[in-house]
């Protein structure tokens, strides 16, 4: 039996792409970059961190590997959903991968955007690069985005059972799986970790809903439920952030996990799973800033560390995913169908509303947007 995504004819994969060996490094962080007078300079101590990775990121494979999981997870359930994968700041661009599927056909496109939460730099940002390559392919081309995913339960799940699995490493030798997962949490400190942002961007997230920062409180609080529930240990958690950039001078969220690593030891922590909540996949942000950085302050502050893995392509995500694409294919075809969610914020609308995340360093971006308000 053939299910319907229609009014649909694809889904575009969208992400923000990475360079794909050392000649891609530079030109990829130029467009990162592009219009705020970066120095080269400073461009090149960046590049370092790809240098270390052979000059690829590791989010280009990752996301081929969930295109195909979402390929796979359509097929298995007879959707006739065609997937394609297009990026913001590296090949395939967008614009191209759009323009390749009005080839074939296709008239409206629904778009997942690899960022599970809703602010500036993971939501609004897209509707910014979509509008641009709605411009230039036509109005004619009709494309929708789905809403934040971080309280999907598939997502949860997801990061649930990469915990689990940590958590089994720091308590080898305690039996079977579940009961080193049990032993290594007993006692234990989480720290969920996600990518900070201004916090004038935290501040444009809250305007119009639950903010980005509520937003990844709010899945702290439903893992560390699930947590106990499924393990009886006792253990703490926190949530820390990553990767700030640009001015000093400008606040951004805190701790930085790595202070907050030497924070936890001073107060007596002496085992943890730092679990990157805040990032779908094991891409730069996390293969640097956590598995090099951050457990290495770890060690120097002698705290036995494990690092989570993400969501990635585990079967929960995906298949939560593809109940997201199929309710909100029923939803625009007039049908009754919920927004399922766990924890205690509920779904985020499927069309953003007016002046949602619209700030971007304090300021109006007053750049055109699509899948929600115009302004």
């Amino acid at each position: 039996m053939v299910r319907s995504a229609q009014p649909y004819d694809a889904l575009l994969l969208c992400s923000f792409g990475g360079p794909n060996g050392p000649d891609d490094v530079l030109p990829f962080l130029q467009n990162v970059t592009r219009g705020k007078q970066i120095p080269e300079a400073r461009l090149k101590e960046v590049g370092e961190h790809y240098y270390g990775f052979g000059g690829k990121s590791p989010i280009n494979e990752q996301n081929l590997a969930l295109l195909v999981a979402l390929r796979a997870e359509l097929d298995r359930r007879g959707v006739e959903l065609p997937v394609v994968w297009g990026n913001r700041n590296w090949h395939p661009y967008t614009v191209d991968t759009l323009r390749d599927a009005q080839a074939f056909g296709a008239k409206r496109i629904l778009t997942l955007v690899t960022s599970a939460y809703a602010s500036y730099s993971g939501s609004r940002q897209y509707r910014e690069h979509l509008a641009a390559a709605r411009a230039e392919l036509g109005d004619e081309l009709r494309i929708d985005m789905l809403r934040p995913f971080f309280n999907d339960l598939g997502f949860v799940e997801a990061n649930a059972e990469a915990i689990l699995e940590a958590a089994a490493r720091l308590g080898e030798g305690y039996g079977s799986e579940t009961v080193a997962a049990a032993g290594g949490l007993d006692g234990a400190h989480i720290v969920y970790v996600t990518h900070s942002i201004p916090d004038t961007m935290q501040d444009a997230s809250a305007e119009t809903g639950d903010g980005y920062r509520e937003q990844h409180e709010d899945v702290r609080a439903e893992l560390d439920r699930i947590l106990a529930a499924r393990t009886a240990a006792s253990f703490d958690s926190s949530l820390a952030y990553c990767s700030r950039s640009g001015d000093p001078r400008v606040p951004w969220l805190e701790p930085d996990v790595n202070d907050h690593i030497g924070e936890l030891a001073a107060n007596g922590v002496r085992k943890i799973v730092i679990a990157p909540i805040g990032f779908v996949s094991d891409h730069m942000e996390v293969a640097f800033d956590l598995d090099i950085e951050a457990l290495e302050t770890a060690r120097d502050h002698g705290i036995r560390a494990v690092r989570a893995g993400t969501a990635s392509v585990r079967p929960a995500f995906v298949s939560g995913l593809v109940d997201m694409i199929l309710e909100r294919a029923a939803r625009e075809r007039g049908e009754a169908a919920e927004a399922p969610t766990v924890g205690a914020l509920g779904a985020f609308p499927d069309v953003a509303p007016p002046g949602s995340c619209r700030m971007r360093h304090g300021e109006v971006t007053g750049v055109p947007v699509l899948a929600g308000d115009e302004d």
